[in-house]
């Protein structure tokens, strides 16, 4: 059962920030948003993956939710560092996405509001655009 064992474990997550700003009333307008990934490693190789969801809704509420996951990746140095980078850029971000989009739905969750479930997202497609 080893065999299937992913070499990249969250080691714990965190929300850094969650903000909803009440502007005005319930409207038909769209929730314009951003998805910003931020990725750092320590001397440690731990990786911290970080997404930040920046979203308007004209007339009606800002919202910004910041998530941070503490990843490590076992036997480095039996891996390519392509290898390492695709696991922490594309799996990383796939394993905290659901995270990040349950948390948007509990906030947008609110009186006079209508719930946003967030789409699901081509990651792979996401960083090759941002290479582009």
């Amino acid at each position: 059962m080893n065999d299937f064992n992913s070499v990249l474990t969250l080691q714990k997550m965190v929300f850094d920030k969650i903000e909803f700003e009440r502007i005005g009333f319930k409207n038909t307008k769209e929730l314009k948003f951003e998805l910003q990934v931020q990725i750092g490693s320590d001397e440690n190789n731990t990786y911290k993956v970080t997404l930040v969801l920046k979203g308007t809704k004209q007339d009606e509420y800002n919202i910004v939710i910041s998530l941070s996951g503490f990843f490590e990746v076992e036997s480095q140095e039996n891996l390519e560092s392509k290898m390492i980078q695709d696991l922490i850029n594309k799996n990383a971000v796939a394993i905290l996405m659901p995270y990040l989009r349950s948390e948007l739905t509990l906030l947008t969750a609110q009186p006079d509001t209508d719930s946003v479930v967030l789409p699901p997202f081509n990651i792979n497609k996401m960083f090759e655009n941002q290479k582009a």
